[in-house]
């Protein structure tokens, strides 16, 4: 044991040495035991051992999270965890004492005040055995089966699932060499070996002498003998090798103490002790014989350094003087240059810091006088600023002014005072609009100062309700047009109810409850559209301000927009002076404002007409009959009215026209039935006979002659007088472009009544169409009825006629005629009004062409027959002419006397000319049948002499064209 102090000290020496270090570690709990021995208690020395602190650590010395925190006492130990390691909530603590901030033996919820004391006393002041936290290694790392399974370089695995899981799972690929590392070759080393060499030959040669040394000790027997030179370690449990050897854990003391305290008396236990302390020995000897091998072999490398110690401790010394003197020079630049350039520095720091607190103390002087600065601003209307105010108030509290907290209530004031200008920007809109729409309207739309008053107040309000987004005040103002309107329409059917003396009563809407005569409700209407004109021009007014304002708020130029969108040109003098603010409204915002005022004037403009429309409905008129007068005036208003409308809004407003357009129709249809009932009942009791034409009649044809008009015609009633009393200044023809027309009275009539439908027409443009078609309907009643009355004889049963002649057959084809003369002008006249109602006038011009035709058959019928009929019976024989060839000139004759005044010329001939190719066909048959031939013989003169006496009728009577009366039929009739 004596040996012992001198392998401490020797230990104590070799302290630096690395080879012996690690070593020494791991023996130091078994050399302490050893060292703490000399007594025969092996508790006293148990306890001298944790008394002297060379053990393992206790838990509560030191922090595991905390590195630089060692405690002296279990006191600062519990206090350093409720501080730094604990938190509180609610009324339970929570230990935070673990990795990641949570401790694994507490509850999540924590637990109360003497619980937490309770817990940190069992689990972390008296903690036998600690573990640290695990730290992250490269052993750590493992494959992550996602990542294989979704690496996209690798694209679809089909042997996935049949691979067995291992290192071989991924496919080892080949790491090509980096471009930004050097390649490494022998050469490199080249430096460092020559360097290293020469020391590693001296070392092996020094390892060499010194193994040979030992050896020839070993065989001369020079080698100290020891009982223990050969012992191993092994031999020592492996309980004193471990680094965290604490007696205090009582596994550990069981092991290193066995059956200490099991003894039955005082004499056995000190037995046992002593056997324990001399076990306890003999493991410190052989741990100070390997310690001594140990220093024995590594003896020059220590004598070396210990050498080399010296040599270190000079250059040390001469470090220290240099380190000296730098610290001398250091200081002294310090005092002279560094401690005065850094003190003008952190003046002119805290210079920039005085000023940035003396702006910002100015900055809170202004925000703090920011609602007086509202309250002025509000009180001269302008709501822009004070909008603008309270955002950039906001902006400087959010961004410059956080965390000051006598401003922590202002951001919730501002809110509020925006909120409340809102209101009452809204507020003043509304009491604005209710009293400009509800202003006294002027007799006629001259308002001399202003159509739009206080323009501005109404800029200010519009900009500060744009400056808020808020778009609901067109909505808004369009109601209350539209209420405005509402109620104007019903005070002045009031007023107009209240002048006349009936007794009437009022709708629900406002309207007269069907009682006033046409003159009346377009007086009222004529009321109703100067009013609503008015109101419509002050609705048009304010919008154009909006619209400008609007444009004003955008940043864009309102003068041109506004040309642009109204169509109106604003002077300089309309123009309205505009808030000079920043564009606050972006080109979606401009474009959704200038949309709703353009429905906003639609609607209105809509509204007014269905209002309108009301009073001119067909339940508003149904009692009462309207003329073209009448119509006209009220066709003249509702034009006028949709004219100003369009202005406005640009937009084309039917409602009223087509109130106005079923009045009229109702008036067409009303026109068009009388008239078709007179010319039926003229039909029925039309005699069909010539009649004298009145001049009133040729003056109206000379002028559809020059003019191509039918205005100016005298009534239908003085020219029914002048037919039915035989007015002295009356023509037996009408003269049509020179052209006699021989007539009946219908015809006469029917020609009337097409003029006073064109007439019509010309007045009311509106009925245009329906007249057309009324026309055309006329013009076929007419065709059809005379068609059945003369080829028909339906007159024979209705007007008592004994016959139809050949004089009734061409007065009705001569008025045919007139009204084909007369169809064309009548087709140009309603085209110019409604080129669509005209289709019917082709149909209408074929049927009678048809009708003239089938006239023209009867006619040359009916002699054609009486001449087959003489001609059956006729016989070659004298007397010459026979009674035969007299009666067919007699009934040629007849028929010419009948035709001739009436039909013209061209057609006669026509007629004629059938007639005669008739005979001949018919007198070609009568000779076959006779079997008479051209032979020059008594037959053939007789048959030449007929012949000769009949064209000598023919050409008495001049039926046939002058190249159609020669006797060339003597010769031509043999041509069978």
């Amino acid at each position: 044991m004596a040996t012992v102090p001198n392998i401490n000290s020797l230990s104590r020496k070799t302290s630096n040495v690395s080879d012996i270090s690690d070593f020494q570690d791991n023996i130091s709990e078994k050399t302490l035991l050893k060292l703490g021995g000399g007594g025969n208690n092996v508790n006293a020395t148990t306890a001298k051992v944790l008394e002297s602190g060379k053990g393992a650590p206790s838990s509560w010395e030191s922090c595991y999270y905390c590195p630089r925190e060692n405690f002296k006492a279990v006191n600062e130990f519990v206090k350093h965890l409720r501080e730094r390691h604990c938190t509180r909530e609610g009324g339970s603590f929570v230990c935070r004492y673990g990795f990641n901030g949570v401790c694994p033996s507490l509850p999540l919820d924590g637990v109360s005040d003497r619980d937490y004391d309770a817990h940190v006393a069992k689990y972390h002041v008296n903690q036998q055995t600690r573990e640290m936290p695990p730290e992250w290694s490269v052993f750590s790392a493992a494959q992550n089966l996602p990542a294989v399974l979704n690496d996209p370089s690798r694209g679809k695995q089909s042997n996935l699932f049949t691979k067995k899981w291992g290192v071989d799972f991924v496919e080892r690929n080949h790491v090509p060499a980096t471009p930004y590392l050097p390649e490494v070759t022998h050469n490199d080393f080249e430096k460092y070996l020559a360097k290293i060499g020469k020391r590693y030959k001296r070392h092996e040669r020094l390892s060499s002498q010194q193994a040979m040394a030992l050896e020839d000790a070993s065989n001369k027997g020079t080698m100290p003998s020891s009982p223990s030179h050969d012992v191993n370690l092994n031999s020592i449990p492996d309980i004193f090798l471990k680094e965290n050897l604490n007696l205090q854990h009582a596994p550990t003391f069981g092991q290193v103490f066995p059956d200490i305290l099991q003894s039955p008396s005082g004499e056995e236990r000190r037995r046992t002790g002593r056997l324990l302390q001399e076990q306890l020995s003999h493991y410190l000897d052989i741990v100070e014989v390997k310690i001594a091998q140990q220093v024995s072999q590594k003896s020059a490398a220590f004598f070396h350094a210990m050498t080399s110690q010296d040599a270190i401790m000079t250059e040390m010394q001469e470090a220290a003087k240099k380190v000296k003197a730098l610290r001398t020079s250091l200081r002294a630049l310090n005092e002279t240059v560094v401690v005065d350039t850094f003190r003008v520095l952190r003046y002119a720091q805290r210079r920039q810091n005085f000023e940035e607190v003396l702006d910002k103390l100015r900055l809170m002087a202004t925000v703090h006088k920011t609602q007086p600065m509202l309250q002025l601003l509000l009180g001269t209307q302008d709501y822009v600023a004070a909008l603008d105010l309270i955002g950039t108030t906001q902006e400087i509290l959010t961004q410059e002014l956080i965390g000051v907290h006598c401003f922590k209530h202002l951001p919730m004031q501002l809110n509020e005072m925006e909120k409340l200008i809102d209101k009452m920007l809204t507020t003043e809109f509304e009491r604005y609009a209710t009293t400009d729409l509800n202003r006294p309207l002027c007799d006629v739309l001259k308002e001399t100062d202003s159509v739009c008053a206080e323009e501005d107040k109404l800029v200010c309000i519009v900009m500060g309700l744009l400056r808020m987004k808020n778009f609901s005040f067109v909505d808004a103002y369009k109601d209350e047009a539209l209420v405005t309107i509402k109620a104007i329409i019903k005070q002045l059917v009031i007023e107009f109810i209240a002048s006349s003396d009936a007794e009437l009563c009022l709708t629900g809407a406002g309207e007269e409850a069907q009682s006033l005569t046409i003159g009346e409700w377009i007086a009222l209407l004529a009321k109703v559209k100067v009013a609503l004109l008015t109101v419509l021009q002050r609705i048009h007014a304010v919008t154009n301000i909006m619209r400008q304002t609007t444009d004003a708020a955008a940043g864009g130029c309102c003068k041109a927009r506004s040309e642009q969108s109204t169509g109106v040109k604003a002077t300089q003098e309309t123009a309205v002076n505009l808030i000079d603010s920043e564009a606050f409204l972006t080109a979606s915002d401009q474009s959704q404002v200038h949309e709703k005022l353009d429905e906003l004037l639609t609607a209105v403009c809509h509204y007014c007409h269905e209002r309108c429309a009301n009073l001119v409905s067909q339940q508003s008129l149904e009692k009462s009959v309207a003329t073209a007068e009448e119509i006209s005036q009220l066709s003249s208003l509702v034009d006028d009215f949709a004219q100003g409308c369009e202005s406005i809004c640009g937009v084309a407003i039917v409602p009223l026209k087509v109130a106005v357009k079923v009045q009229a129709s109702r008036f067409a249809n009303r026109f068009h039935t009388e008239r078709k009932q007179k010319l039926a009942i003229l039909l029925d009791t039309e005699r069909w006979r010539q009649v004298d034409i009145p001049n009133e009649f040729q003056k109206i044809i000379d002028r559809i002659c020059d003019n191509k008009e039918f205005c100016g015609a005298g009534s239908a009633a003085n020219i029914t007088t002048a037919l039915t009393n035989g007015h002295a200044q009356a023509n037996p023809v009408l003269l049509v472009e020179s052209k006699p027309y021989t007539l009946v009275g219908s015809a006469l009539l029917l020609v009337q009544m097409l003029c006073e439908y064109c007439r019509c027409a010309q007045r009311l443009p509106i009925v245009a169409g329906y007249l057309a078609r009324n026309v055309v309907d006329l013009l076929r009643t007419f065709n059809s009825r005379s068609c059945q009355l003369v080829i028909g004889a339906g007159a024979l049963r209705v007007a008592g006629l004994k016959t139809i002649t050949s004089t009734n057959l061409a007065l009705v084809s001569r008025a045919l005629q007139l009204v084909l003369w007369l169809l064309p002008k009548i087709k140009t006249h309603f085209q110019a009004f409604d080129s669509t109602a005209v289709a019917g006038f082709d149909i209408i011009e074929r049927d009678y062409n048809g009708h003239i035709k089938e006239i023209e058959n009867k006619i040359y019928g009916i002699v054609s027959d009486r001449v087959a009929m003489q001609l059956d019976s006729w016989d070659a024989r004298p007397p010459i002419p026979s009674q035969c060839f007299r009666i067919i000139s007699r009934h040629l004759v007849k028929l010419h006397e009948a035709i001739a005044p009436i039909l013209p010329e061209q057609q006669i001939h026509a007629i004629y000319s059938i007639v005669h190719k008739n005979f001949k066909d018919k007198l070609r048959e009568r000779l076959l049948d006779l079997n008479i031939i051209n032979n020059g013989g008594p037959q053939h003169g007789v048959v030449t002499s007929e012949l000769t006496f009949y064209m000598e009728t023919l050409r008495t009577l001049k039926a046939l064209p002058a190249a159609d009366l020669d006797d060339s039929i003597r010769e031509s009739i043999w041509n069978f």
